[in-house]
């Protein structure tokens, strides 16, 4: 049941962005006056739908995206007396009949949408529910595995991250994504501040296999907040009277600034009592809760826990309009800049492809968001628009990027390109487009199913 709930997610989640992003395609045939035959969502053969004027709008068997298709956009040499590789038909309302800028407008409508999708959701999102991190720019650490490559390379609790590569005053999630997780293996240049002195380290993230992501080791130093108390299990957080918003001051006498401390120390005690204190408001107050002996979500991996599910201390506010949408194209340009550079890393090689995700990674995500609740679904629609704008975006034939690469090389050349090559080259587009289908696949599938 779970599994069918994960897959209604992902149709509701895809189904939106197709719709969008080929509206767009749609809108802008119409502003040039471009036949529209047909639009669909899904391939392959017509299941039902309805038309509207003269456009077919259907929904098709194979659900996995869409497509609008134009007078004049296929060509053939058997439906005519035309001879190969000329037009099927010479409509003036043919795509093929307007001037290249128009069907490069049109091309590019598509993704143009999906990031004008991107920014409008996460901007409504800001609006009802902006999470407000403490210490946004140069991050102070808050925990380091012992055996970590931050802590190898001679980092230390409390040191602020002032640089790190070429950014300065990055933020957590510049240190952690765009630099530690995009660079396995690969050395990456950090400055930091240890009592008012600037000091330079280079840590090399070491490969987590299952993700193909980099991990040095640390957090980022927050303050702990319980999320939920963990009921009906007999465990102490509940017979002491833990309650969800309090905040975990420390433990055992050690100030607590991290939730992987935290479970650390739990491991390290083996089940012995710890000294809690913790906030409620403007009180402090102390228990002893015993850890105890569980496997929690029952998949062979036990653990000594008290009974909280933790969070890092978040103030949640309402962003202004004007607010909201700045934040917005402030954080879409961040994602941007990141899923570019993780493009990079992977021709460079410096990041591995097994990072790649595809349907299946998308239907897990679709599923664990939408079990999250309304607002986490709609962050992760706007962060998938925003992947899918870039992708359509890439100067891959059979991509609205590799249309617009052919319409800009036959502006160049003031002529058009031969059809057989037109054809050649959206074949091999169409092969390496499943050959990177099916090697998502395989990633998720391995994720799934780590090796032995």
């Amino acid at each position: 049941m779970a599994h069918l709930q994960d897959f209604w997610w992902y149709l509701v989640l895809i189904g939106v962005m197709i719709i969008v992003h080929e509206m767009g395609h749609y809108l802008a045939a119409r502003l040039f006056d471009v036949k529209v035959e047909t639009f669909s969502f899904g391939f392959g053969p017509r299941l039902f739908g309805f038309k509207y004027g003269e456009t077919d709008f259907r929904f098709s068997l194979i659900l996995f995206g869409g497509y609008v298709k134009m007078t004049g956009e296929q060509y053939s040499g058997d439906v005519n007396d035309t001879g190969p590789g000329q037009p099927v038909s010479a409509d003036p309302r043919a795509l093929t009949s307007k001037p290249r800028w128009q069907r490069m407008f049109i091309a590019f409508a598509g993704p143009a949408i999906n990031v004008v999708l991107a920014v409008g959701l996460l901007a409504g999102l800001y609006m009802e529910h902006f999470e407000k991190i403490p210490n946004p720019a140069s991050p102070v650490i808050g925990y380091l595995a012992a055996d970590g490559a931050a802590a190898k390379a001679g980092l230390h609790v409390g040191d602020r991250i002032v640089q790190i590569e070429d950014i300065e005053a990055p933020t957590w999630e510049q240190v952690k994504y765009r630099n530690e997780a995009m660079s396995p293996n690969h050395p990456v240049s950090v400055w930091a501040l240890r009592n008012g002195q600037r000091m330079h380290f280079t840590v090399t993230p070491v490969l987590e296999a299952k993700e193909g992501i980099g991990h040095a080791g640390w957090e980022q130093e927050y303050e702990i907040d319980v999320a939920s108390v963990i009921k009906g299990k007999g465990m102490d957080a509940e017979k002491v009277g833990l309650q969800a918003g309090d905040i975990l001051v420390s433990v055992n006498g050690e100030p607590l600034k991290s939730v992987s401390r935290l479970n650390e120390i739990e491991s390290e005690t083996s089940g012995a009592p710890l000294q809690m204190v913790y906030q409620r408001g403007t009180q402090e107050y102390t228990a002893t809760l015993k850890p105890v002996w569980k496997d929690p979500d029952n998949q062979g991996k036990p653990r000594w826990m008290i009974g909280l599910s933790l969070k890092p201390r978040i103030d949640v506010v309402k962003l202004s309009f004007p607010a909201a949408i700045s934040e917005s194209v402030r954080q879409n340009t961040e994602y941007a800049q990141m899923i570019v550079q993780l493009l990079e890393r992977m021709i460079q090689r410096r990041m591995p492809a097994k990072s790649l995700s595809g349907p299946i990674g998308m239907i897990q995500m679709s599923g664990e968001a939408a079990r999250e609740g309304f607002l986490p679904f709609i962050g992760l629609m706007a962060a998938v628009s925003l992947n899918l704008a870039i992708f359509n975006l890439l100067p891959i034939p059979i991509l609205d990027g590799g249309v617009m690469l052919m319409l800009f090389i036959e502006m160049l050349m003031r002529r058009d390109v031969d059809l057989r090559v037109k054809e050649t080259v959206l074949k091999v587009g169409f092969v390496f487009l499943m050959f990177v289908l099916v090697f998502a696949l395989y990633n998720d599938i391995s994720k799934i199913f780590p090796p032995g």
